[in-house]
């Protein structure tokens, strides 16, 4: 069992609310006293109930990570290792912990309670959330402070940080039809998160911008990962395109398989742009042309805001949109260009 403070006061022959005075610096307790205290606590390696102690103090310098994900694609899609490492280092280098919740969907929302308001939390990152999620309505609801990866269509007055969706995906598009493509298909994200929104977005707004149509037998919604990209990419193969935007990486690995399967070449026969550039991208054959977002940034910045409104309670709304760089490998045909 572990150690109690009554543990320590029979060992210094102290009084239990003594020994929680010493352990929590206060100064008017004796010099000699103290030092008694303190050797058995050094002798014994003895470590306080960080949690009880900032329950005591009104804060715990602990903040939440919630993904409202199935926990098998948090493990499977690199982007998600890369956000936590993020996240991670950022609340290290600030003195902060990070308590990463991971459960599946349906678990995670019938325990909303149980996740932000048992009071371990001073407060919570969430990331990729989808739309209509109830946890951004049980944020919204509380005191609690929380910070959004990824903006959210209908709460404007909430802190995020964010990647231009839209744009970097308009200007993977562009390169494609400068390339000559014209029959661009794209494999979307799922259209209930605002991510796969924005990135179909960026789609239609470059076709518009060159005049061609947006054909519906060209767009396929599939799930950010990889069998989600390989089934898409059999479905859109009936519409012969010459091109493909895939809204993830992961999905991108997947048509780029479904393609192989098909006997087409890439880039010779079709051009092929990812996102996120995951490490993968860049040895695939051919090499992932893809648009690299600053993944770990996205989440340190997520910590630092989050930590600036606890530290510093504002009204102010803070909205960080971070720049992407497309990174034009083999896949589309071509290894010149960078965009900004």
């Amino acid at each position: 069992m572990p150690l109690t403070l009554e543990d320590i006061a029979a060992l210094s022959g102290t009084s239990r609310s003594t020994v929680s005075r010493v352990i929590n610096g206060d100064h008017a307790v004796r010099e000699a006293t103290r030092e008694r205290v303190l050797t058995v606590l050094q002798t014994l390696n003895f470590q306080p109930n960080l949690a009880a102690r900032g329950l005591a103090a009104g804060h715990t310098r602990v903040l939440g990570l919630v993904i409202p994900m199935g926990v098998s694609i948090i493990f499977t899609d690199p982007f998600f290792p890369m956000l936590i490492q993020g996240v991670s280092s950022a609340c290290n280098a600030c003195d902060y912990s990070v308590m990463l919740w991971l459960a599946e969907p349906e678990y995670e929302r019938r325990t909303i309670s149980k996740i932000f308001y048992n009071g371990l939390l001073d407060g919570v990152i969430v990331a990729s959330m989808l739309t209509d999620d109830p946890i951004i309505e049980a944020l919204g609801e509380g005191r609690l402070p929380f910070v959004l990866i990824g903006r959210h269509p209908s709460r404007e007055q909430t802190c995020y940080v964010d990647v231009d969706n839209a744009q970097s995906s308009r200007q993977a598009v562009l390169h494609l039809l400068r390339l000559g493509r014209r029959r661009v298909a794209t494999i979307t994200g799922p259209q209930r998160m605002v991510g796969g929104i924005d990135r179909l977005q960026g789609y239609q707004t470059a076709l518009r911008e060159r005049g061609l149509p947006i054909l519906p037998e060209l767009v396929a919604e599939a799930d950010f990962t990889e069998m989600g990209g390989y089934i898409a990419m059999r479905q859109l193969l009936r519409a012969r395109p010459d091109a493909v935007f895939a809204a993830s990486d992961m999905m991108a690995i997947g048509a780029l398989r479904a393609l192989t399967e098909a006997g087409l070449r890439v880039p010779q026969d079709i051009s092929l742009v990812g996102f996120d550039d995951i490490p993968a991208a860049a040895h695939t054959a051919p090499p992932l042309t893809t648009v690299r977002q600053p993944t770990q940034r996205m989440g340190a910045l997520a910590v630092e805001t989050l930590i600036d409104r606890i530290e510093n309670p504002t009204p102010e709304v803070c909205h960080l949109v971070l720049p992407a760089e497309l990174m034009v490998r083999e896949s589309c045909g071509t290894s010149l260009g960078l965009f900004h």
